[in-house]
């Protein structure tokens, strides 16, 4: 019997909960509790490919290189060095609490974290217009003479007032590095930890040279492309909701427990999913969909084991409707 092939993606709440602090001993409790549910796809037979987010701890990184500039005279580093620290503590992270869970449960399997590098294209209009807010909140003079100095560009905050926070640009992702490397360790057996925070976001130049730029991707967008990559059969979004809703949390909400692609794509184009957090995830499903993959299904991580768990999206509907 062909093993099945799955990327899961873990959403923010994975790692840090809100009105946590962040500290290290509330996010490894997190992740541990997260990873748990994971021992039901590996008892299945998945092959795994794990993904993750990082806004908190990347937004923390940024945070310590402007008090380390301001305090010591440390020079900042870019975006892209600070999103491949995030990769490297966050998947140290994972690999280490998965490797305590699978031990509880007396499952031997290597884990490996790869620091992933993901392809945009340079001429993606997102670069023309960015609007991901990035590190802390300045005041208006602050940000002026950061604009002045550095070139950053910044936006005002709703919630800070007052304050401004720098915005830098979210190209869609196009390639995914080393992509090849990470299927076959997963074909072989081993977990793979890949593609953390959306990627390292990168182009090539004239010469097929890769250069950096200051761009956040989207964790599910690289996620989806990955798994298309990788020939992933399932493709796993977990968040903070069980289910897909339509009319959230209005009178008349309304779970979609299955969806077929053209019904997800109708309702995502009648906005029914809000831009900052639920469209993007129902796009990354689509698209996995669109190129292939078998199912996308997007659900609370401690749903995994239930008979009946979470949204799934498909090409058409399932037949079998447990």
């Amino acid at each position: 019997m062909k093993k099945k092939l799955a990327v899961v993606a873990l959403g923010g709440n994975a790692l840090l909960r809100d009105n946590q602090l962040g500290t290290i001993e509330e996010q490894e409790k997190n992740t541990t509790e997260t990873l748990e549910n994971l021992i039901f796809l590996v008892r299945q037979g998945y092959d795994l490919v794990i993904t993750h987010g990082n806004g908190p701890q990347v937004g923390n990184i940024l945070m310590r290189n402007d008090a380390g500039e301001q305090l010591y005279d440390i020079a900042q580093m870019p975006i892209d060095i600070c999103v491949a620290d995030s990769q490297g503590g966050i998947g140290y992270m994972i690999e280490r609490m998965l490797r305590n869970v699978l031990n509880k449960y007396k499952i031997k399997k290597n884990i490996v974290c790869i620091v992933t590098q993901v392809l945009v294209d340079k001429d993606d209009p997102a670069f023309g217009d960015p609007q991901k807010r990035v590190g802390k909140v300045y005041t208006k003079n602050q940000a002026e003479e950061l604009t002045a100095k550095k070139g950053w560009i910044f936006k005002e905050e709703v919630k800070t007032a007052g304050g401004f926070r720098r915005v830098v640009p979210s190209p869609l992702p196009v390639g995914v590095m080393n992509e090849s490397i990470i299927r076959d360790l997963a074909k072989e057996g081993n977990i793979v930890i890949a593609a953390g925070g959306g990627g390292v976001p990168v182009y090539l130049d004239e010469n097929d040279d890769v250069r950096t730029t200051e761009a956040v991707i989207d964790k599910d967008m690289a996620s989806s492309l990955l798994a298309t990559q990788i020939n992933a059969d399932e493709f796993y979004i977990l968040t903070d909701v069980p289910y897909i809703y339509i009319n959230y949390k209005k009178p008349d909400q309304e779970i979609k427990e299955f969806l077929n692609y053209a019904d997800a794509l109708k309702y995502l184009n009648e906005g029914q999913f809000a831009k900052g957090s639920m469209a993007p995830k129902i796009q990354a499903c689509l698209n996995f969909i669109k190129n292939g993959g078998t199912k996308s299904v997007i659900t609370e991580a401690f749903k995994l084991a239930d008979k009946k768990y979470g949204s799934k999206i498909t090409m058409e509907y399932e037949d079998d409707r447990r």
